[in-house]
């Protein structure tokens, strides 16, 4: 018997390591694990992941175990860590092959190397890169050491020589291939959560699953042609149609970047081809570099002096933590932007780049508190994609002219009629 091992790959269509199992003839099950690890506080104080993100990830699990039962395939899924957990299951099952995708980054590693070493060497594990739009083994580079550390030199050359895969597609399997126990998905208090009603307000009024991926894509695409706009509006700041607002289910892999990739191409040919169309694919490419930024520097990208070893000196003050968390700074444009990811978990990708900017450069606060931060709050958070982002607007990363912003200019350039601000700042979480 073979066995999918789920982890930020939570979608049945273009999952290329589902696709490999489904093509053995042995029987195959499913598992995911809601690892408590996940939802322990961290070395900050945070809670890994918060009501948010696990809200988003408990729909998405429940729609991929409803995607999966289609297929004649069970899920079985586990509130235990996958070190003790999937050994057993494997010994119990008589699993031979493991199918899962391939991490890299400290944590994900370690889960991995932990479950291999739990288990007998009969096991085989068969990992995938498969988070990427460009496959690494397509990539215009010898190594990932000959990266470049500026994106838009790694860019034009990908645009000119790298190819895109083709999705792939599952087949359903035998009826008789429907097995396992019955197992429960947890709920958030199960999660040590709290319950949560959606404000009003969000930018991100979404709920997850593949389906609802892809439903959002049909949506802004083709329903409202808002991708025909999207480099206009990209910088907006109230509602859900400024941005495509996919990076959510990229996040957890419950939409692939291929998928996207040739949605866009179907609407420039039966559409328009513009400015809007190429920008779209170019944030595919910006998170393809931060993985592959994570894939060239390994665990440096959670080093406080990030991939160019720059010994700044930072501080950790509790007041301005607390200000800043709590959107009690000086400049009323951090605050709106901190109250809406205190109260919907989202943020644009505009007020992201400012209020790190502020936390980093101008209060000169230990970055990784900030990461730390959004890792626990934002509904997309994505190691590589977070991580990059703030190595990036700290100083310690990617951005070879080290840009500090100028708050109140972007308040004025991005919300001079103050639409934004008075929309999160007249009602707040900390009063």
């Amino acid at each position: 018997m073979n066995i999918a091992w789920f982890k930020n790959d939570l979608r049945t269509q273009d999952n290329n390591s589902l696709f490999q199992a489904a093509q053995s003839e042995k029987p195959l099950i499913a598992v995911y694990f809601f690892d408590p690890k996940q939802f322990k506080t961290d070395r900050f104080g945070f809670k890994k992941t918060e009501k948010y993100r696990a809200q988003f990830l408990i729909e998405t699990v429940q729609e991929l175990r409803s995607e999966l039962e289609k297929l004649n395939i069970s899920l079985l899924v586990f509130a235990e860590e996958p070190e003790t957990k999937l050994p057993e299951i494997i010994k119990n099952y008589k699993i031979e092959n493991v199918f899962l995708q391939k991490e890299w980054t400290f944590e994900e590693r370690m889960v991995v190397e932990g479950v291999k070493a739990n288990c007998s060497n009969s096991v085989t594990f068969v990992e995938t890169y498969d988070q990427f739009l460009i496959h690494p083994d397509d990539l215009t580079y010898s190594s990932f050491d000959k990266i470049p550390e500026v994106f838009t030199q790694w860019r034009k050359k990908c645009e000119k020589q790298a190819d895109i895969r083709k999705t792939v597609a599952i087949k359903p399997l035998n009826p008789e291939n429907l097995l396992g126990e019955a197992t429960a998905i947890p709920s958030l208090e199960d999660l040590g959560l709290e319950s949560f009603e959606v404000d009003e307000r969000t930018a991100f009024p979404f709920k997850g699953g593949a389906l609802q991926g892809l439903k959002r894509m049909k949506n802004y695409f083709w329903e409202t042609k808002n991708l025909a706009r999207y480099k206009k509006t990209r910088n907006g700041l109230v509602g859900k149609d400024y941005s495509s607002k996919l990076s959510a289910w990229l996040a957890n892999g419950s939409i692939s970047p291929r998928t996207i990739y040739y949605e866009v191409k179907k609407f420039e040919q039966e559409e328009t081809k513009n400015d809007s169309t190429y920008w779209l694919i170019f944030e595919l490419y910006w998170r393809d570099f931060f993985k592959y930024v994570s894939l060239k520097h390994g665990d440096k990208i959670f080093h406080l002096s990030g991939i160019l070893d720059k010994d700044y000196h930072w501080s950790t003050t509790k007041a301005a933590r607390e200000e800043w968390i709590e959107g009690r700074t000086k400049y009323d444009f951090v605050n709106a932007n901190m109250k809406e990811i205190a109260l919907t978990g989202f943020m644009s990708n505009r007020g992201r780049q400012n209020v790190a900017s502020f936390w980093a450069k101008e209060l000169q606060q230990d970055w990784r508190i900030g990461a730390a931060y959004f890792e626990s709050m934002l509904i997309d958070y994505d190691v590589h994609s977070n991580y990059g982002n703030w190595l990036y607007n700290s100083g310690v990363g990617n951005d070879p002219r080290d840009r500090k912003f100028n708050i109140e200019s972007q308040a004025d350039r991005y919300d001079g009629d103050r639409k934004y601000r008075d929309l999160w700042l007249a009602k707040t979480l900390f009063d």
